[in-house]
């Protein structure tokens, strides 16, 4: 996708081999030059796909290291970015930190010790074996070193702040700048509590001193230009449980252990100079300090969901003049107190013993990632004393009240209640659209130091009623159901991204849980792909509530016909009583649909608790006028995979030299969503934009490993956990659909095609443009499912059908590991392929299996091209007799997706479809009963041994 660009990385420079003429022998070269910055300028996630594929490509073409840097402001996101490529490579990271000296400033270049790096990058280079220094913050000196093998240094990064600093870049192969993240939202927020009255240059000044002068030049010698727009966000968020130390009594002996940490924080809370007497926390900046190192968070961003505390990862590390910059601004230091924390870990959660001094008291704190996994805990270790959810700032304010202002509070520039009071006077569909920015000209401001945020209030808006006539007052008692059904959201001013838009979707449900009283039902709408399923398992996540998907109320008649994005494929009686069961307390049962067999497969019963009182339903048509008059808040979602494909197709369309528009390609591709779908979305109450980015997204990546050495089923078995085995058979057809004109060497790659698979009469888009590292395939995790109508519009855009691999899986899993059995149409042998979210496992599974050395990383397509003879390894990339069965499947395709539902449920009568949907279900069945015939034998034959093994011993 990207080689073009990648190629412009090195078309100037590289410190070897690519400062020779392609005549010159590949050896390395001790010349090297400043290389020319190109005018690139991606997203994190572009970079981080853009960086893995130069290093691979530069480590194919030269001998010996390949070295990165990568700098940038602290809190820009450039460790994250080194840790998720080295998860990938499996390289050597140097922090620059560590070759600090004893100094008391966090980001002072004269306590860098340069010479120290030098050497060690240049015994690496050389292939000798070297030892980093190891620093250590709270001694805050160097207490020893740490080895580094050069054998096992094929890649070195070097993650620090200075990493691009003139000493060093003569050794770097590949230069990458990192700048934005919550660097920039913190000079964002800072410009917003002051006002215009100071030019950002000041502000940058003032805050980050070194930055303009000694970090920024080194940043426009970057080869790769990454824009990190990350804010706070609680996709990733740490769930606390926390009481009194007193309570749990049987927790003091976890302590005692070798393992347990110590540490001493000093917490401070920063007020704005335009504060009033007030005390709106969430306004405030919170430093920590520990030892010599500072960190930063924007105010007291967090979550309370009963007896939960529910926090963002938003900190970052700054330098002690960021604090005094800060201080001189105008801000003020209004709380500080001292935090002793002993904790251990206990498997995936930590269990802090947390005194404070200003309290006189010491608190028992459980943290983890996952809710259930917390409260789980907790309850197997006995912690049932008083929880609490205030935190320990509001404790303090409660106790000593709120520090009085020795100056008046300055006159704000702009008015935040105007704004949240704005009412959309006219809805408008969200949309989001690529703004990829590759050249530096088009920036509005410079792009090393420009807030993303600045014209957008930090402070979100906070929800209301739309009608100001309270005539219930404040707060509504339970049983008011007259309130519920005429008080009614107001919706939000404007779109939001994902993160914001997670923090409002959850303060909205609070807000209706405190005013509304339970149960509250949410709706979560939005096409295909656009990410409305994680974004409510996510708040589910939160809250601790169910997630109902409309699909279980799909009718079988009408999936039987393709039509899974008609509104009529709803059983809406069923949901609606569903629905007005939950409105009235009652348990009720929802269907489960079996997508596999297209029925319903059974009922379960739902009954919400005035524990939890929240359910959200999402779906295509959750918003619905049919479905939404019944829920309490509307939530639209657009963009992710849904929004990629129409941009993938106007790429495709740009690339053979016809331009079509965005609208245009969505009224063919998606005919339902601008005429069905779109209008329902417009009057939500909360709208998100999701730009994820299902290519280039390192977040949600597998890692495959794939081989053809045969493998018996028992040992299979052997490594799965069999509490939490189960397995399952799929049949499946992938179409490859190819736009004519496509610039290409004369074959077929995976890369310019779009890949449909057809599975039990369901079509599904599969995203894949993976990364190939060693044995891996890291591949995106991103395949939603589309209409056949979608896949006619792609026909009618001029796609065509180039190849198409027909297959059956065997299905083997125990929630960690996935091992999937391929039989492909022609193959002699059967393909197995490792997965799972972890590279560690996956490898470890692969080597219980005895697959070391009999791994390949080539894709379906490739070994089917491969075994075409040479004559017919042509632009169709099928045999001639595959071709017929090609063209029957698209003519199939056309004839459902371009018809109308009344037409479509006549034509099945003498669709080929339908007999490729009854050879795929027939030979499900045969497979079954294979599966249950291999396991009735090898039962027998286990048997017969361990009889004759008893009758030996008897005997002996």
């Amino acid at each position: 996708m990207d080689d073009e660009v990648v190629q412009r990385v090195f078309q100037e420079g590289g410190r070897d081999y690519f400062q020779q003429q392609p005549s010159t022998s590949t050896s390395t070269s001790s010349s090297s030059s400043i290389l020319q910055s190109l005018p690139l300028h991606v997203s994190f996630d572009h970079g981080y796909y853009l960086l893995v594929k130069s290093i691979q490509e530069l480590r194919e073409k030269k001998e010996g290291l390949v070295t990165v840097g990568i700098g940038g402001p602290s809190g820009s996101g450039k460790t994250s970015l080194a840790e998720k490529v080295a998860s990938v490579i499996g390289c050597t990271v140097i922090p620059m930190e560590n070759y600090r000296g004893g100094t008391d400033e966090g980001t002072d270049l004269d306590s860098i010790d340069f010479d120290a790096l030098i050497r060690n990058l240049e015994d690496l280079t050389e292939g000798k074996d070297t030892k980093i220094p190891v620093f250590d913050f709270h001694q805050k000196k160097r207490v020893g070193s740490k080895a580094i093998k050069s054998a096992m240094s094929g890649v070195v990064i070097v993650d620090g702040t200075y990493a691009l600093h003139a000493k060093l870049r003569s050794l770097l192969d590949i230069r990458v700048a990192v700048v934005g993240g919550v660097h920039f939202s913190l000079l964002s927020k800072v410009r917003y509590d002051i006002g215009d009255s100071c030019s950002l240059d000041y502000l940058i000044d003032s805050i980050f001193p070194l930055f303009r002068k000694h970090i920024e030049p080194d940043l426009h010698h970057a080869q790769i230009r990454i824009h990190n727009s990350f804010v706070s966000s609680f996709r990733e968020a740490i769930y606390k449980l926390k009481c009194r130390s007193e309570s749990p009594d049987g927790q003091s002996t976890f302590f005692l252990k070798d393992e347990a940490q110590t540490d001493n924080f000093i917490e401070m809370y920063l007020r704005p100079p335009s504060a009033n007497e007030e005390a709106r926390i969430n306004d405030w900046i919170k430093v920590r300090q520990s030892g010599i190192r500072y960190y930063l968070s924007l105010g007291d961003q967090r979550i309370v969901d009963k007896n939960f505390i529910i926090r963002p990862k938003a900190e970052f590390e700054v330098g002690r003049m960021t604090l005094g910059g800060l201080l001189a601004l105008g801000y003020n230091v209004v709380v500080s107190y001292k935090r002793a924390s002993t904790s251990v870990n206990i498997g995936s959660l930590s269990l802090s013993l947390e005194t404070i001094d200003t309290l006189g008291e010491t608190f028992l704190v459980l943290r983890g990632t996952d809710r259930k996994t917390v409260g789980a805990e907790a309850l197997r270790m006995g912690i049932t004393g008083q929880w609490l959810t205030k935190s320990y700032l509001e404790m303090i304010l409660e106790r000593k009240g709120v520090p009085r202002l020795n100056t008046p509070p300055l006159v704000s520039a702009t008015s935040v209640s105007h704004n949240q009071e704005k009412d959309i006077a006219a809805p408008k569909p969200i949309r989001t659209t690529p703004n990829l920015v590759y050249q530096l000209e088009d920036l509005a401001q410079p792009w090393t130091r420009s807030p993303t945020k600045s014209k957008m209030e930090p402070v979100l808006p906070t929800w209301h009623f739309a009608s100001s006539d309270r005539s219930h007052g404040g707060s509504v008692a339970t049983g008011s159901s007259a309130f519920r059904d005429t008080m009614k959201l107001a919706p939000m001013p404007d779109s939001y991204d994902l993160d914001r838009g997670l923090l409002l979707a959850v303060q909205g449900i609070q807000f209706l849980l405190e005013n509304k009283s339970v149960p509250v039902i949410v709706g979560i709408g939005g096409p295909s792909g656009s990410g409305k399923t994680s974004l409510a398992h996510k708040m589910a996540n939160i809250v601790g509530c169910e997630v109902v998907s409309l699909e279980s109320y799909f009718r079988p008649e009408q999936v039987k016909d393709f039509k899974y994005d008609d509104f009529n494929s709803l059983d809406l009686p069923l949901l609606s009583k569903n629905i007005g069961d939950i409105k009235h307390g009652r348990k009720t049962k929802i269907p489960v649909f079996n997508l596999e067999t297209g029925s319903r497969s059974c009922f379960k019963e739902l009954e919400i608790s005035e524990d939890c009182g929240v359910i959200i339903f999402e779906g295509v048509y959750a918003l619905h006028p049919e479905i939404r008059k019944s829920l309490d808040l509307w939530i639209a979602v657009v963009g992710g995979v849904h929004s990629h494909l129409i941009s993938r197709v106007q790429r495709d369309k740009s690339r053979v030299g016809c331009f079509m528009s965005q609208n245009e390609i969505m009224m063919t591709v998606f005919p339902i969503f601008q005429q069905h779908i779109e209008p329902h979305l417009v009057h939500a109450h909360l709208k998100i934009r999701n730009d994820f980015d299902p290519v280039l997204s390192p977040e949600s990546s597998l890692f495959v490993l794939k081989s053809n050495k045969q493998v018996a089923y028992q040992d299979i078995l052997n490594i799965l956990d069999s509490v939490k085995f189960c397995s399952s058979v799929q049949n499946f057809i992938d179409i490859y659909l190819r736009l004519p004109g496509t610039p290409a060497n004369g074959h077929i790659a995976e890369s310019d095609c779009v890949r449909v698979r057809i599975c039990e009469g369901r079509f599904a888009l599969l995203i894949r443009e993976p990364i190939r590292e060693g044995n891996f395939i890291i591949q995106p995790k991103v395949d939603f499912d589309i209409s056949i109508s979608t896949v006619s519009g792609l026909l009618n855009l001029g796609y065509q059908a180039v190849a198409y691999i027909e297959a059956s899986a065997l299905i083997y899993q125990d929630g960690k590991i996935l091992i999937e059995v391929d039989h492909l149409q022609d193959a002699p042998s059967p393909y197995l392929q490792i997965k799972g979210v972890n590279k560690e496992a996956v490898a470890a599974a692969g080597s219980a299996l005895k697959l070391d050395g009999s791994y390949t990383t080539k894709s379906y397509l490739q070994i089917i091209l491969e075994r075409l003879p040479l004559v017919e390894r042509s632009y169709s990339g099928i045999h001639t007799h595959q071709a017929a069965r090609l063209q029957e499947l698209v003519e199939s395709i056309q004839s459902q997706g371009g018809s109308t539902p009344s037409e479509s449920s006549q034509s099945r009568e003498v669709s080929p479809m339908d007999g490729i949907i009854e050879d795929m279900q027939c030979r499900i069945r045969r497979l079954e009963r294979w599966h249950t015939i291999n396991t009735v034998l090898w039962t027998f034959l286990m048997s017969a041994l361990i009889g004759y093994s008893l009758y030996q011993r008897k005997r002996q």
